[in-house]
This record gives structure tokens, C-alpha cells and sequence, in this order.
């Protein structure tokens, strides 16, 4: 696709702020998101909002996506103190929204999902006015993960669609459009989270049709926030790049999630699943109507 159009231009990583977050995620041995996925965001949350999205259960993933650039292979044993080091992390750093990923854990008998819930009840413990938002894996569908994930008490409750159910065999294919589904639609049912969430990429070679059912699709399982981003390749041995949409089509995708009836829909060409992240969650609680 050549050189990325001028939108996507994003400043180089840097300054006090950023090197404090990373002094802090470095102290505390932790993973975050923004350095293992290539995020392009960096250099804004963690320069400028003095945020990072942490990775839980270790840097190497069982699945292995055509679109991210984490680690995949053999990932190593649970960690049982990370909980209380991210815990220590949200503290130091004064964060007011906690965000929470991890790699696939699918070697796990719950998939990781009792790290998830020590994770919220270490940083309960140390700040119970944190609001806490959980990005997780399917869980392969256990109903019991995603209850033990969802009575530890987050705010919200999130996990990425990420693309339209035609490409899941080529890019996503450890992975089940379904399944993905059907764990948002019970964590809304559930009525045990206040929010649902999820993201999607664009890019990768889907079609609007495909897009408006995938839309379609999150806004009948309930989902309250989508957020939609541009893929950008992270390295050439990941999936190419088919097309690179401008501000003005995630204007259009922005407004066609609103109509589906979604209550939230954060549409643009760097938004990620956890981009201003504290300030969407403010916005939500100020406007729950009107976003």
C-alpha cells in the first residue's frame, strides 16, 4: 500500500511523562499492550495521558492472529503475583481507568480468567475508586470464565470482534466469529457489568456489506461501546494491508453503528480498543444518552 496517508501520522515516543511510565511498567515487570502489539498510540498515552493498557498472563499467545504482532507459541507458567504488580502499577501512576488485555491463554483450564478477577480484586483493594475495564480472550466460550471474569466486579467488560466473519479462517482462524459473539451478547445478558464493549479493525479486505453485518451483529448481542480503527500491518509477515479508509468513511461507520443502535461508537483511523479509554468512560457517565 506504499506510504501511510498523511492521517496517520503519529509523533515519535518521548518526554518525561513517557519515560515515567515506562520506569514504573519496568519496576513492576509487566507487559503492556502498547509495546507488545506496536500499538501507534504509544507516544500519546503514555507521553501525554500518563496511561498504558497492561498485559496480563505473560507476552506469548496460544493463537496466532495474520494481524497482531504479540508473541505466539508455548507461553510459560502463571505468574501469581502479576495481579498485585499491576495492582501496585494503576497506583503509582495515578490512573482514575484501569485497562486490562492479555494474551490467549488457551493451555488454561479457564483460560486465564481467575488472573482477570485477582487482578480487579488486588486493584480494588489498593484504590477502590478505580474504574476498571477488562479486555479478555473468548475463553473459548466457557460460561464459567466469563462468570468468575464478571464477579470480580468490573466497569466494563470488553472483547474485540476485531473483523468481519468471512476473514476469520484467513486471519483470525483460531478463533470463532460466534463465539466471540455469543460472549458479548452473555456478558450483556448477564446483567453483572454495567457496559459492554468491543472493537473492530478495518482494512484487511472487507466490504462495507460485510462491515454493516458485522455492526449489525454487535448491536443485537447488546454490545453498548464499539470502537473502529484502521489496521496497520505491524511488521511485513503480518496481513497486508488492503485499503486504508479516510476520516470521512469512519465519520459515515461512526454514524451507521449509531443508527444500528449502539450508544457509543468511536470511529477513526487510530482509534483502538483503548484509546482515551478514561475519557470515553467519563463522557459516558456524563451523557449515557446522547454520546
Amino acid at each position: 500500500m506504499g506510504r501511510h496517508p498523511p492521517w496517520l501520522k503519529v509523533r515519535l515516543p518521548g518526554g518525561e511523562n513517557f519515560l515515567s511510565v515506562r520506569r514504573t511498567v519496568r519496576s513492576e515487570g509487566l507487559n503492556t499492550v502498547c509495546e507488545d502489539a506496536r500499538c501507534p498510540n504509544i507516544a500519546e498515552c503514555w507521553g501525554r495521558h500518563r496511561t498504558a493498557t497492561f498485559m496480563i498472563l505473560g507476552d506469548v499467545c496460544t493463537r496466532a492472529c495474520a494481524y497482531c504482532a504479540v508473541r505466539s507459541g508455548r507461553p510459560g507458567s502463571v505468574d501469581t503475583d502479576e495481579p498485585l504488580r499491576v495492582a501496585r502499577a494503576v497506583t503509582k501512576l495515578g490512573l482514575k481507568h484501569a485497562v486490562v488485555t492479555s494474551v490467549d491463554r488457551d493451555d488454561l483450564a479457564d483460560g486465564g480468567a481467575g488472573v482477570f478477577a485477582e487482578t480487579v480484586r488486588h486493584i480494588r483493594r489498593l484504590d477502590p475508586g478505580v474504574k476498571i475495564e477488562l479486555l479478555t480472550p473468548d475463553f473459548q466460550g466457557s460460561g464459567a470464565a466469563l462468570r468468575a471474569v464478571l464477579d470480580s466486579g468490573p466497569d466494563i467488560f470488553s472483547h474485540n470482534m476485531e473483523t468481519v466473519e468471512r476473514l476469520y479462517p484467513d486471519v483470525r482462524f483460531k478463533s470463532d466469529y460466534r463465539v466471540a459473539l455469543d460472549l458479548l451478547r452473555a456478558a450483556r445478558a448477564s446483567g453483572a457489568v454495567p457496559f459492554t464493549k468491543t472493537g473492530i479493525m478495518v482494512g484487511l479486505g472487507e466490504d462495507r456489506n460485510e462491515i454493516a453485518d458485522l455492526i449489525r451483529d454487535v448491536a443485537d448481542a447488546g454490545v453498548d461501546i464499539l470502537t473502529v480503527g484502521q489496521y496497520l500491518q505491524p511488521t511485513p509477515r503480518h496481513a497486508a494491508i488492503r485499503r486504508y479508509y479516510t476520516p470521512e468513511e469512519f465519520d459515515e461507520l461512526a454514524g451507521f453503528g449509531r443508527a444500528a443502535g449502539i450508544r457509543w461508537v468511536f470511529s477513526g483511523p487510530l482509534v483502538r480498543s483503548s484509546y482515551h479509554a478514561e475519557d470515553v468512560f467519563e463522557d459516558m457517565v456524563r451523557a449515557p444518552a446522547s454520546a
